[in-house]
Order: C-alpha cells, then sequence, then structure tokens
C-alpha cells in the first residue's frame, strides 16, 4: 500500500456483497495526485511527502505563494496539498499518485474537517437534557450556574458551554475498502465520513 491519497467526498449509498448483506458506503473521488515535494532525512529531519490534489483549478482560486511553489513540480491547478509521512520508497517530485494504490479488504484511516454547525446552545453541543418545557418552568435551555459567585469567584477553564461547532477535523479509523475503480479515480469504504459532499478528505493506510 502507498503512503495514502487526496480527495474529494461524493456522497453515499449502499452495495450489496456476495452473499447478500447489505453495506452502507461512501463514495471518495480519490486522486490523482502529484508529488509536490519530497521531504528527506538527510534535509528536513523526517521522510515524507507532500501530495497536491490535481483538479486543474483556476488561476484566481489558487494564492501566488501556492501557485509559484507547485510550478516547481509542473504541477499546475493543485490547490489543495497535504504532507503525508514515508518509511522509504522511491517516490519523487513530479511523481503521480493514483488510487490502485489500494485493493479491496484494505483497512484504511479517513481525515476531513467536520460540517459546520455554526454557534450551537449547549443542548445541541454538548447533549444537556434542560429543563421542562411547559408547567410554569421558567428554565428551558439555560446553561445554569457556571461557577459560584464566593468561592471558586471564576469559571474553570473547559466549562462545557455555548460556542462554535464543527468545522474541526475528524479521523475515522479503520474503514474497509469495498471496491476500487482505478479509470474514475473512485475509491468506494465502508460507513461515514467526516465532512459534507464535495468536501477534501486524506486517506491514508490504517494505523494497527
Amino acid at each position: 500500500m502507498g503512503p495514502g491519497i487526496l480527495g474529494k467526498k461524493i456522497g453515499m449509498t449502499q452495495v450489496y456483497r456476495a452473499n447478500g448483506e447489505v453495506v452502507p458506503v461512501t463514495l471518495l473521488k480519490a486522486g490523482p495526485c502529484v508529488v509536490v515535494q519530497r521531504k528527506t532525512p538527510t534535509v528536513d529531519g523526517y521522510d515524507a511527502a507532500q501530495l497536491g490534489l490535481v483538479e486543474f483549478a483556476k488561476a484566481n482560486r489558487v494564492t501566488k505563494p501556492v501557485a509559484g511553489h507547485v510550478k516547481k513540480a509542473n504541477a499546475e491547478g493543485v490547490k489543495f496539498m497535504r504532507e503525508l509521512p514515508l518509511n522509504g520508497g522511491d517516490l519523487k517530485t513530479g511523481d503521480r499518485v493514483l488510487v490502485d494504490q489500494f485493493k479491496p479488504k484494505d483497512k484504511v484511516d479517513v481525515i476531513g474537517l467536520s460540517k459546520g454547525r455554526g454557534f450551537a446552545s449547549l443542548v445541541k453541543r454538548h447533549h444537556f437534557r434542560g429543563g421542562p418545557d411547559s408547567h410554569g418552568s421558567m428554565f428551558h435551555r439555560a446553561p445554569g450556574s457556571i461557577g459560584a459567585s464566593s468561592f471558586p469567584s471564576r469559571v474553570f477553564p473547559g466549562m462545557k458551554m455555548a460556542g462554535q461547532m464543527g468545522t474541526t477535523r475528524v479521523t475515522v479509523r479503520n474503514l474497509e475498502v469495498i471496491q476500487v475503480d482505478a479509470d474514475d479515480n473512485v475509491l468506494m469504504v465502508k460507513g461515514a465520513v467526516p465532512g459534507p459532499n464535495g468536501g477534501y478528505v486524506v486517506v491514508r493506510p490504517a494505523k494497527k
């Protein structure tokens, strides 16, 4: 198995195994990717490859620093880049990384940004029960006490409160590869994947 690959989430569907079992799957548009930069232990102190997703992005959608960086690898049109660790191998700048590095029944980890939920209350964000909805109650979805006035006279760090929810890096581990379509660069994995349809994801070999 290769170092991993970058891609986009297409959506979810279901397929049938040969024994008739229904399997929920997520379709990922995985690659093609190009090695934008190779990090080596002698120069950088560690071994890794910086991959860029080839999606032919318009020039006005790519910042000038990124455009200049990817131009060295003849990888114009790349906007989304991530660095993946390597353990040796002969990958070099400009090489292509394709989805055929995966095979059915392989285990992978998928990393993405969770869906943004905006400013969420305690009930949605932290699953607080809240108070009664009726019968004279004046306590519904409020947080209640967050710290007494005399002692400790402050709010403790880490207190569960309302705030921004979602848009955080989430890793789903050990998803099974169900099918690989090398012609259309589509990877089918069992289960759900973080983020909305069209969101960027990183697929890497599962860490045991």
